[in-house]
């Protein structure tokens, strides 16, 4: 947690500053009441004693109350509002972080747990940090302070104060070592049920269709039941604090009373200071029971920090250089001797790939399942980097580049067209948020998606549902394809981004991407042969090695995978064979 402190700012120190000065004098006031219950308890007794002098010492008694109360005020606020400011900053700081994380980062954290960590993990943090501000200086001072003034009035009733907490530390310390370690089992057990509850609404369609519900349903209420049972435990244990707490606190005035009432018959104490007495014990007991507390809150929160801490101190494997090269613009790719692996595997997904793609050029790249099509795709942006040989772009290393520059001239489609909540128009010029109308307009039409947003409610103003839910999954390609377009990108790359799109529609943006976008390179990926026929170059991947590489033509005669692949899916006739 002290690492996530560290970044408070100058002015939050300030505050803090601040903070403890009126910490200092709301302890001051209260530990000095009780001196003034005993001067009128003592007025009241007296012989001497009228109703002036006894307000008088009331009066001033109000002003401590009220002084008291004003500094809580003051306390509570300023501990909220450094408390929410670094909420707010570390949230920026996550998010911050996550955006920089290559696919290796991204992998390593399931998205539920990221989820869990963003927001209800900062939200313990928050609280832990409010109670901290609260009553870690507060408890110490009034603690000391109260046993300074206790020690003044009697020696038996000090050490009937000192067994009566040491009871309470006690409780409070078997209370922490059962409940503490239960609470990182917690934490996981939410990121765990965030878990089961995101992939089950990702995947509803398939759990109806295959009528799961039920078998969902029981994953959901297993996860659901072990969370509450481990939630009933540790609100159990922790429920037992308030009635130990009356129990300790009966029992500690109760001895006070006890052992005061034999002191006054001795006359060693008046009722005053008895009184007067009374108040500070429980003021101890109450700043103990505070410090414990803390030692309570604070090792769930340092749970939440530490999760916290592995997001913002992980390794980045994918960084920018200090300086960068210079594109020359052409568009050019060049994949020299690469390979490549994924973290932490032993087997190599791509071996040995080698091929350049020329300005202008449409290479596709085609291969069964698992063979590495998307993986080539992937080392272009730099979502990976290769573990062996140099990928260029226009004979430049991308590893020398810095990774804005690479991107601003890739226009990257996924297979699953992904759209965000907001507008068509939004979606579409999502690289620039000043895109003129007319632009927008152009690259649907070259997406062949301009007809069917017109049809919709507001044309290009219609709303998007979060993640497209709105629209079909071919309207969605279209205009991943049109956001592509609009960029006006050197260098474009479809992963199987037709896969949605019907054969018609599917040759006419073919058609448009190489007529009206004649000097753009464009790399393919794709299972259909019909998608493929007209490229310049066709990569056959087979197993992560390039078992094939030249025309339709080329690769129909003299390559057997592909031959396979081609018979597969048209017939010889159709295939010109």
């Amino acid at each position: 947690m002290l690492k996530l402190f560290k970044r408070l700012d100058k002015f939050d120190w300030i505050f803090l500053v601040i903070l403890v000065a009126f910490v200092v004098a709301e302890v001051y006031f209260d530990v000095t009441i009780p001196g003034y219950t005993a001067e009128i308890v003592n007025e009241m007794i007296s012989a001497g004693a009228t109703a002036q002098s006894i307000l008088s010492i009331g009066l001033v008694m109000l002003l401590y109350a009220l002084g008291s109360m004003a500094c809580t005020i003051v306390v509570y606020y300023i501990a909220s509002h450094v408390g929410s400011k670094l909420s707010q900053r570390l949230r920026r700081n996550v998010f911050e972080k996550v955006q920089s994380f290559s696919m290796e980062e991204t992998n390593k954290f399931s998205t539920a747990s990221l989820i869990t960590r963003s927001t209800n993990d900062i939200q313990q943090v928050q609280l832990a940090f409010i109670m901290i501000l609260r009553l870690a200086i507060s408890a110490p001072i009034m603690a000391v302070w109260a046993i300074i003034k206790i020690n003044n009035g009697s020696g038996e009733l000090t050490i009937a104060t000192a067994l009566w907490v040491s009871l309470l530390v006690v409780f409070l310390a078997i209370l922490y070592f059962i409940v503490v370690p239960k609470f990182k089992s917690l934490q996981k057990m939410t990121d765990k049920l965030n878990g089961v509850t995101r992939e089950n609404l990702t995947g509803l369609k398939i759990v109806k269709a295959y009528n799961a519900d039920s078998y969902e349903q029981k994953k959901f209420d297993k996860v659901n039941t072990d969370i509450t049972k481990l939630n009933i435990f540790t609100n159990r244990i922790l429920g037992s604090l308030q009635p130990a707490m009356l129990i300790i606190m009966n029992g500690l005035v109760l001895t006070i009373y006890w052992l005061g009432a034999s002191l006054i018959n001795t006359g060693s104490i008046n009722i005053g200071t008895m009184l007067a007495f009374s108040s500070l014990a429980m003021q101890v007991l109450m700043a103990f029971m505070m410090l414990m507390m803390l030692l309570i809150i604070v090792p769930r929160a340092s749970v939440s920090a530490k999760r916290i801490n592995e997001v913002l101190g992980s390794k980045i494997s994918i960084i920018d250089t200090a300086s960068e090269d210079t594109f020359i613009s052409k568009g050019e790719v060049e994949f020299k001797n690469v390979s490549f692996k994924y973290p932490g595997a032993e087997d190599y997904v791509l071996k040995d790939i080698n091929f350049t793609v020329k300005q202008g050029e449409t290479v596709a790249i085609i291969g069964s399942t698992g063979s590495g099509k998307s993986t080539i795709l992937n080392l272009i942006p730099r979502f990976y980097d290769a573990s062996e040989g140099e990928v260029l772009v226009d004979g430049v290393n991308i590893k020398n580049v810095k990774q804005k520059t690479l991107r601003n001239i890739l226009g990257y489609v996924p297979q699953k067209g992904v759209l965000f909540t907001g507008t068509v128009n939004s979606n579409i010029g999502y690289s620039d948020n000043d895109m003129p109308a007319e632009k927008i307009e152009e690259a649907s039409k070259v997406a062949k998606a301009y007809d069917f947003i017109e049809e919709m409610e507001k044309g290009f103003d219609s709303a998007i549902a979060q993640g497209g839910k709105n629209v079909s999954g071919g309207q969605k390609q279209r205009i991943s394809i049109a956001r592509a377009v609009a960029s006006d990108p050197e260098i474009f790359i479809f992963d199987d981004s037709f896969s949605a799109l019907d054969y018609k529609t599917d040759k006419e943006v073919r058609k448009n991407l190489k007529t009206k976008l004649k000097t753009a390179t464009k790399i393919i990926v794709a299972q259909r042969i019909g998608t493929i026929l007209d490229a310049d170059k066709i990569i056959v991947l087979e197993q992560g090695l390039m078992v094939g590489y030249g025309s339709h033509k080329e690769l129909i005669k003299n390559c057997k995978v592909y031959q396979e692949i081609a018979l597969s899916q048209l017939s010889p006739e159709e295939l010109g064979l």
